[in-house]
């Protein structure tokens, strides 16, 4: 159901609930921007999204994170083979872990580095932070496996982290749809230095053939049309979201798993379907652009407040500034693109930026996101008490201690944190940025600049050679 007061906006359905207090954004407004979507076909864009036709015209191919979503929240039907033999690669990969558990002392670990950057980093960050497995656990002396992950070029990332360990019992993953990501293939170097064991790696690539190059045979594969920043849907979340560490989780079928694309899957659904969900995540897009163009708001901090989600801020951080930080369309009335993005979790923040939000004189909004399974605990009341401050101030203040009262306030409630529900909340943050980007009229699954700066890099170390 949708309600509007006045600036106040409410959507909720079963998965969520949403509350927007942003001033002067009318209805009036929201009409004039919809008006725009319809003369930029913004429905047939969708349709040819989810339909997995062209969407990347710079680069001329489809976009086919959604049609990896409805693949893998599927009950029955054929799956592709590089979906299908996946899980199989997989249990092979884990059943070496499992047998060199075996062998462990009895306070050894299994240490699984994941050596990628970009997407093939936060999302499995998020997804292992997020649920009750090995890297998130509350309780660590339950596993025998210790998830980390190696992101970047300098050496002593590596040799800090893997520092103390025994090579016999530590397995590498290596994320890169390119495989010829510099700092991944530096960090891969370095192991397979470290290692020694060549059946302790496996890649996750969209290049096969250049994974092998580098000696890997294990190698689970999945489409180039899916981008780094999506690749949450892909085979690089195959060892980061699961029930527990037991061969159930490379059945693929998997409940978590599954639950995860399913409820991806039902964002699809409803940016067809669904009316009042369409308008929601309309809402979303359209008063990003006007804040950003209209009231000089170009900034927005993203703030989870569940400990959980302390990643989420990084993971729509990419999402956003690497599919908006695009150059204005000249034939595009809106010349600011992209908002700069940043946050992290709430409770940490209001202690270190919050300040400058509630009494400085930059031009900030805000997305803050909570669960509702605890609605007795701190940060829940954070959420909601700060997110009246923004957007109301307070009037019992003496005059040094006046608070802003116009912070355009976006607040995001799960009613339960699970695997469905992320799907669903990750899928709703990217139809906010492709609404975002077809009224922008730029394309938002190009990535020039991040590639300028391979290139010029790597121009720079070869000429020092």
């Amino acid at each position: 159901m949708n309600k509007k007061e006045s600036n106040k906006y409410i959507f909720e359905n079963d998965i969520l609930s949403f509350e927007s207090n942003i001033n002067k954004f009318t209805s009036k407004i929201f009409e004039e921007f919809n008006i725009r979507a319809k003369e930029a076909d913004l429905t047939s864009m969708i349709e040819k999204l989810i339909g997995g036709r062209i969407v990347n015209q710079t680069e001329k191919q489809a976009a086919l994170h959604p049609e990896y979503r409805m693949l893998q929240a599927k009950e029955e039907g054929p799956i592709p083979n590089n979906l299908h033999e996946a899980p199989k690669i997989a249990k092979n990969f884990y059943d070496k872990w499992k047998k060199q558990s075996e062998l462990c002392e009895k306070d050894q670990k299994i240490n699984i580095f994941t050596l990628g950057i970009g997407g093939s980093y936060e999302g499995p960050k998020l997804l292992l932070e997020c649920f009750n497995n090995p890297y998130g656990c509350s309780d660590r002396k339950k596993t025998k496996f210790n998830f980390d992950f190696i992101t970047g070029s300098d050496p002593k990332e590596f040799l800090t982290k893997t520092k103390g360990l025994d090579p016999k019992n530590t397995f590498f993953i290596v994320s890169s749809k390119s495989f010829n990501t510099d700092e991944t293939i530096k960090s891969l170097i370095q192991a397979q230095n470290w290692s020694q064991y060549n059946s302790h790696f496996i890649a996750i690539t969209s290049n096969p053939e250049k994974a092998k190059r580098y000696g890997i045979q294990q190698v689970i594969t999945f489409d180039k049309e899916i981008g780094g920043r999506y690749s949450i849907w892909s085979p690089i979340t195959q060892f980061h979201l699961y029930d527990d560490m037991t061969t159930q989780y490379f059945d693929s079928r998997n409940e978590m798993r599954k639950n995860f694309f399913r409820g991806g899957r039902q964002a699809d659904m409803d940016i067809m379907s669904n009316q009042n969900y369409q308008e929601f995540v309309k809402r979303l897009s359209f008063s990003d652009i006007w804040l950003n163009n209209t009231k000089g708001v170009n900034t927005r901090a993203i703030l989870s407040y569940d400990w959980n989600l302390r990643s989420l801020p990084d993971y729509f951080q990419q999402l956003e500034m690497e599919s908006l930080g695009k150059q204005a369309n000249s034939k595009c009335e809106f010349k600011k693109t992209g908002q700069i993005i940043f946050g992290g979790f709430g409770p940490t923040a209001q202690h270190s930026y919050f300040q400058l939000l509630h009494q400085g004189t930059q031009k900030i909004s805000a997305d803050m996101i909570a669960s509702k399974e605890d609605l007795k605990s701190l940060a829940y009341a954070q959420a909601i008490t700060q997110s009246k401050l923004f957007s109301n101030g307070a009037d019992d203040l003496k005059k040094a201690e006046k608070i802003n009262s116009n912070i355009p306030v976006n607040l995001f409630l799960l009613n339960k944190l699970d695997p469905y529900s992320l799907g669903y909340l990750i899928t709703t943050w990217e139809y906010r940025v492709y609404i975002t980007a077809i009224i922008l009229n730029i394309n938002p699954f190009d990535q020039f600049g991040v590639n300028a700066g391979k290139i010029y890099t790597k121009k720079y170390l070869a000429d020092k050679d």
